[in-house]
């Protein structure tokens, strides 16, 4: 596809993305490009500093499966693809991953991860929501558990059903095309309502670019001049 490859000569040329090194983004870029329009081969495709999968050091190239742990330390990053799904998962963070494939479940424990997602249904747990997602991509920052607990959760691009733990009788369901609507969700039920307006934080078009490029696909938003992320 030449808009794949248009994009994937841009982020390898581009410093935007260093939080994992210059050098492993521009080799994630030039192995997308060798391959053409076959997508990465699934699993841990660079990482920084202390990553983890079931307890265990994580090295480059490992698979990462279903039924999984991923947890970053501290300073620790991660970039990893399962299946047609690809995942930025930021230091301090812990994901699992459901063992059942066919039930597309993940679990954000703690911490923060930008995903994008191939076609069908996918289940994300939070400590404050569930949400259910099609042809998309997010990023989610879960801040733990507790009454005081908070999850920002924006969708970037796809649909949502995203149901409050604490009051489920708020459930949304909404679409969007460029992060239109970020939320914070809570879990105290002494505030008026779990779910509220949040700007646009701590996630680029570029990180999304680079995702989607791992499993041979390019964001709906690549080539409007009026994106501003």
């Amino acid at each position: 596809m030449h808009t794949r490859r248009t994009l994937l000569k841009r982020l390898a040329a581009t410093g935007v993305l260093g939080t994992l090194g210059a050098s492993g983004i521009a080799g994630l870029c030039r192995e997308a490009l060798a391959n053409g329009n076959t997508p990465i081969v699934p699993g841990l495709r660079t990482l920084k500093g202390d990553v983890r999968v079931n307890g265990k050091p994580a090295q480059v190239g490992q698979r990462i499966a279903h039924g999984d742990t991923v947890i970053t330390g501290r300073g620790g990053e991660a970039i990893y693809v399962i299946d047609q799904d690809a995942f930025m998962q930021r230091e301090n963070a812990t994901v699992s991953f459901g063992a059942d494939a066919t039930q597309k479940l993940m679990r954000v424990v703690t911490g923060k991860i930008l995903s994008v997602f191939g076609r069908g249904e996918r289940s994300i747990q939070t400590s404050t929501a569930t949400i259910g997602i099609r042809g998309t991509g997010c990023y989610i920052e879960d801040e733990g558990t507790g009454t005081q607990a908070r999850t920002y959760f924006c969708l970037c691009y796809g649909s949502v059903e995203l149901v409050p733990t604490a009051a489920p009788n708020e459930r949304a369901e909404y679409a969007t095309t460029y992060h239109d609507k970020p939320m914070y969700v809570h879990n105290d039920m002494k505030m008026p309502t779990m779910m509220v307006p949040a700007g646009v934080i701590n996630h680029t078009d570029m990180e999304l670019e680079l995702l989607e490029s791992l499993v041979g696909r390019v964001p709906p938003f690549y080539g409007n001049s009026d994106r501003k992320y």
